[in-house]
């Protein structure tokens, strides 16, 4: 599915957060983290329950005020512009039981302001054109999370911003996800994923940040993570080292 990605057009990074703090009294979620993604690029965010993933997450896509910081998307401050350059997908997909698949995308391709033309390749790339005739109710988990998903790709975003985007799938879904990620990176969206399962977004993720209580405890590829080799090793030492107040 193409996106509006343009090889000309200037590299401004798809998203920019410096320094980005959320408080809720005396409890710091987020405290200074500080991110970069570029077009064609898929960064992940690594970390346990309650690391601060989601809370950033809502942040960059206005549903949060953040205690201070800065997130620019494509260059511009979050607002309806810059937000219109951006697809999501988080916690829960908000879908209408009684809909079918079919008009649960007609009623988004109406709000979003785009050709229902659209709306067959957005469900093609998910593999859900076989049951857009179905109504949400029918559908498994899986399903649910792949129509989301369609809903996020249908306005052909630049940035793509998925939590837990494997949630719910069988193995073959899984699969079918990672190809659906790595092939938006390729056509120049920039993709921002996050999730606790380290072994799924080493398969998809050219770097990663790891999340630990709100902060920073590492930046980079997943190699540099590595202890010994051991990519998994690395990441739950960091843990350790983290839950000690170690660095």
């Amino acid at each position: 599915m193409p996106t509006p990605h343009s090889p000309g057009a200037p590299a401004t990074p798809a998203l920019v957060i410096r320094q980005l703090h959320k408080h809720y009294g005396s409890h710091r979620a987020l405290s200074g983290v500080d991110l970069t993604v570029g077009a064609g690029e898929v960064y992940g965010l690594l970390g346990p329950n309650g690391a601060g993933k989601t809370t950033l997450m809502k942040a960059l896509l206005g549903l949060q005020r953040p205690t201070s910081g800065a997130i620019e998307i494509l260059g511009r401050p979050v607002g309806r512009e810059s937000l219109a350059q951006v697809g999501a997908l988080i916690e829960v997909p908000g879908l209408w039981p009684t809909l079918t698949g079919d008009e649960t995308m007609r009623v988004h391709a109406r709000l979003r302001g785009v050709p229902e033309e659209w709306i067959e390749p957005a469900l093609r790339l998910v593999s859900m054109t076989e049951s857009r005739g179905r109504r949400v109710k029918e559908y498994s988990l899986g399903m649910r999370w792949r129509l989301g998903i369609a809903v996020a790709l249908l306005a052909r975003p630049r940035l793509i911003v998925l939590d837990e985007p494997t949630n719910g799938l069988d193995p073959v879904g899984i699969r079918e996800m990672r190809g659906i990620i790595r092939s938006l990176a390729a056509e120049g969206a920039a993709v921002l994923i996050a999730s606790h399962q380290l072994a799924e977004v080493a398969q998809v993720c050219d770097r990663v940040q790891v999340l630990v209580a709100g902060r920073t405890r590492y930046e980079g590829s997943l190699d540099g993570l590595a202890r010994d080799g051991d990519v998994e090793a690395g990441f739950f030492r960091l843990l350790e080292t983290a839950d000690a107040g170690v660095g």
